[in-house]
């Protein structure tokens, strides 16, 4: 599934290079704020922390 967003984003940024700056622009958005970078890296740690906590369970 993020394959399939990435393929999309990348084909509308080839598209329509002008989206290249909203992109960008949003992207700095968020980096500037701690707590949305600290909840996407939540999100993509989460998978990873609960295949280890069942093993550790099991």
């Amino acid at each position: 599934m993020k394959m399939l967003l990435l393929g999309a984003l990348l084909g509308l940024l080839i598209a329509f290079p002008p989206l290249l700056a909203l992109v960008l622009a949003a992207a700095v958005a968020i980096l500037a704020k701690p707590v949305a970078v600290a909840f996407g890296l939540g999100l993509a740690a989460q998978p990873v922390i609960s295949r280890r906590v069942r093993r550790w369970t099991s």
